[in-house]
């Protein structure tokens, strides 16, 4: 059998220690004893007292003939009540062992030294290794040293009243050997739950991050969304109302002027109505209908003539002029320069009115595209000042398409009147910029 074989591999996970059943039940115990030490604090430490009373306490008060017979009675044997204070002095600390293990241990070691000069020994010692193991586990390792050096102190002395027959090294470096198993456990311990905490609080950043990246790009959406529909709409918009108005004003004196305005509103409509659906189409993810309506593509440079014959029959006059070979660009820089045109020209016949002379140059000069859209302010039939062209969300909408392509949007009164829009884009390919990016 293969290594990259998916049974291999499937068996080779399944025979995971973690992945055993009994692993499985141990940590489910695991998390129920934390819920409910998290709710009942002493309940954990309470359980621990009363487990070492019953396993280490009770046998010294039950077979103490047996235990001292085991020493050939290096040790002495005191009264019960007496056997019960040490032993009380002994274990009672612990309850204290995680919110205060410095003091516990002190406790622990005081009695164990009592202990030891009285010449007794008791199985309920181990409450020493115990808080010395939580010292390392809830305590400040800087004390640390102390605690040990205290505890290989007492257990010396411990092992220096034993059987002739035990050698002394040897049990020396029995407890030695406890008393690391116990250390090495505490820092086992702490130092796993120092990596789950700072799994958690990365987990947590992780999620603040997401939550952050999802908030921006649904902001960047909806300017995009906003952008598209201020250069639909908002076009569109302005020549229905200028061709009205015109139509309005002509139907008395030419009634085929105002027939032909009402067409050409019902045909920049349908317009409207087609690029509002297909922006619409976009944003719903979903599989259209059978007899849904064809939507039209992106528009591009080559519907600029149509956008100049739109804007020219609002009244403005146009002239539109181009260099080198935009019909090669790249479809995103395409969109960007039709919408910068689109925005020019509206602004242009909204503001400079429909007498007005437009002229309009798109040049494509090696990795680099100019728009240069100029118009002659109002008619010498307009009396009082040009109005000027506020910077609201067109020319923000422009400068943010000119962006992503690294180009720049200058606008502002000319020298000789009226109004001039100056574009840039920069159609130098990078790594990650495509041409959908603009859309």
């Amino acid at each position: 059998m293969s290594l990259d074989d998916p049974a291999h591999v499937l068996s080779a996970e399944t025979d995971l220690p973690w992945n055993h059943p009994l692993a499985g039940g141990l940590s489910r115990l695991g998390r129920r004893v934390k819920q409910g030490d998290r709710r009942h604090p002493w309940m954990l430490d309470t359980a621990l007292v009363a487990v070492v009373a019953l396993m280490f306490c009770l046998p010294d008060l039950v077979d103490d003939d047996g235990r001292r017979r085991g020493f050939d009675n290096s040790f002495i044997h005191l009264p019960w009540p007496a056997t019960v204070a040490l032993q009380a002095g002994l274990v009672l600390p612990l309850l204290w062992r995680r919110r205060r293990p410095t003091l516990a241990f002190a406790l622990i070691a005081a009695v164990f030294f009592v202990q030891a000069g009285l010449g007794v020994w008791l199985r309920a010692d181990v409450a020493l290794l115990i808080s010395l193991y939580s010292l390392v586990l809830h305590g400040q390792l800087k004390r640390l040293p102390v605690a040990c050096a205290v505890t290989l102190t007492a257990l010396g002395l411990f092992a220096l009243r034993l059987p002739s027959q035990v050698p002394v090294l040897d049990a020396l470096f029995v407890l030695f050997s406890t008393i690391t198993a116990a250390v090495a456990l505490g820092f086992v311990v702490r130092i796993r739950r120092a990596q789950l905490a700072v799994l958690r609080d990365r987990a947590a950043r992780l999620e603040i991050e997401r939550d952050q990246r999802s908030r921006l790009a649904a902001a960047a959406e909806r300017t995009r969304v906003a952008r598209e529909m201020h250069d639909i709409i908002g076009h569109n918009l302005s020549v229905i109302i200028t061709l009205a108005d015109g139509g309005a004003y002509a139907t008395d004196l030419a009634p085929e002027r105002g027939k032909q305005a009402l067409l050409l509103i019902g045909d920049t409509g349908r317009q409207a109505l087609g690029e509002l659906r297909r922006m619409l189409g976009v944003l719903r993810v979903q599989t259209p209908a059978p007899d849904a309506p064809e939507l039209s593509p992106q528009p591009g440079v080559a519907d600029l003539d149509a956008l100049c014959a739109r804007i020219r029959a609002a009244g403005p006059q146009v002239v539109y002029r181009t260099g080198g070979e935009p019909a090669a660009l790249d479809r995103g820089v395409q969109l960007t320069v039709y919408r910068v045109v689109q925005e020019a020209l509206t602004n242009a016949l909204k503001h400079a009115g429909h007498d007005t002379r437009v002229e309009l140059a798109v040049n494509v000069e090696e990795s680099r595209v100019h728009i240069d859209c100029h118009d002659t302010g109002p008619g010498s039939a307009t009396s009082g000042p040009a109005p000027s062209h506020d910077e609201g969300h067109g020319l923000a909408g422009m400068r943010e398409r000119a962006a992503l392509y690294h180009g720049t949007v200058t606008a502002g009164p000319a020298p000789g009147g009226g109004w001039t829009v100056r574009a840039t884009l920069d159609t130098t390919p990078l790594t990650g910029r495509t041409g959908g990016a603009a859309a």
